[in-house]
């Protein structure tokens, strides 16, 4: 059993998995999300709920939060029933979300002014790497924090990495999102290419992926593109506001992100479509749009 009492606040997609694992590590956990249907399934195996994000955070030693865009976190972390409300100096927050880097720096120092360190540690992996405890972690923040929060997060994930200070991990994470969706692109092409000229797609897809062309959403995602599965690890709502995210900070920084651009407005395309639910790989039916044809596998 650790000593380190753990809260966690969000269980989506992702938080669900991470709680769950934190909990088969031995962790005492306390959860709060604001569906408490949510929080069930956890306390069945173990963990106890909180009314509040302030009131996990009292009774944690370090409190994860996994919730959806920047304002979200700013209202759990500095909310009036907030994890600053709750939290006791010398506890740490780590926000696995990811948002903003300019406002993981702000709330990382309005922690600090209470004696509360913090970690952005944002990750990847889909909802498998959620469930199965294997997802890429990368944590921005001090030193010794990231020593002492590293049992914990490698109860979550396996490559686990200290990034730099507080909104490192944020901006590497940025960098994920853009190679996520360069990846979706190069496969949507990909197969549609390979569905005009006439191939067998699965036999297509097992000749490239072990090669130069291999990736993760290669692998995970192109077989599901294959069955017209389009259930999301990640949706394709949460990629188009990690994208606004990315290209808010590129302009800060004069970073020119032309294929990042283009991608955000095929999504967009599919969100007015009412497909922002499905999975990120739905990226696949803009490009089908354009063609006038669907990529169809039949086995």
């Amino acid at each position: 059993m650790h000593t380190e009492r753990i809260g966690f606040i969000g269980l989506g997609i992702m938080g669900r998995g991470m709680a769950a694992n934190l909990l088969r590590a031995g962790f005492a956990l306390t959860v709060w999300n604001r569906t408490a249907a949510r929080m069930q399934p956890l306390l069945e195996l173990g963990a106890h709920a909180a009314a509040s994000p302030a009131a996990a955070a009292a009774a944690s030693d370090i409190t994860f939060l996994c919730v959806s865009d920047t304002p979200d976190v700013q209202a759990v972390v500095l909310g009036e029933q907030g994890i600053l409300a709750g939290a006791r100096p010398g506890s740490l927050v780590i926000d696995c979300s990811t948002i903003s880097p300019a406002a993981t720096k702000d709330l990382a120092a309005r922690l600090a002014e209470r004696g509360v360190g913090m970690l952005d540690a944002p990750v990847s992996g889909g909802s498998e790497g959620a469930a199965k405890g294997t997802l890429s972690i990368m944590v921005g923040g001090e030193a010794a924090d990231f020593a002492r929060a590293l049992p914990a997060l490698q109860a979550v994930g396996k490559a686990i990495t200290h990034v730099g200070p507080n909104g490192a991990g944020q901006t590497v994470k940025l960098m994920n999102q853009i190679l996520v969706v360069g990846h979706a692109l190069a496969m949507s092409e990909a197969f549609l290419f390979a569905q005009a000229s006439g191939v067998d797609l699965h036999k297509a897809l097992e000749a490239v992926q072990a090669g130069a062309a291999g990736s993760w959403m290669l692998s995970f995602r192109g077989p599901q593109i294959l069955a017209r599965d389009w259930r999301p690890g990640f949706t394709i709502d949460l990629q188009q506001k990690d994208l606004r995210l990315v290209l808010e900070a590129a302009d800060a920084v004069a970073a020119p992100l032309p294929g990042v651009s283009l991608i955000f407005q095929l999504y967009r395309a599919l969100q007015a479509r009412g497909l922002g639910s499905e999975g990120n790989h739905a990226l696949i039916k803009a490009l089908e749009h354009l063609a006038g044809f669907e990529v169809i596998s039949v086995q």
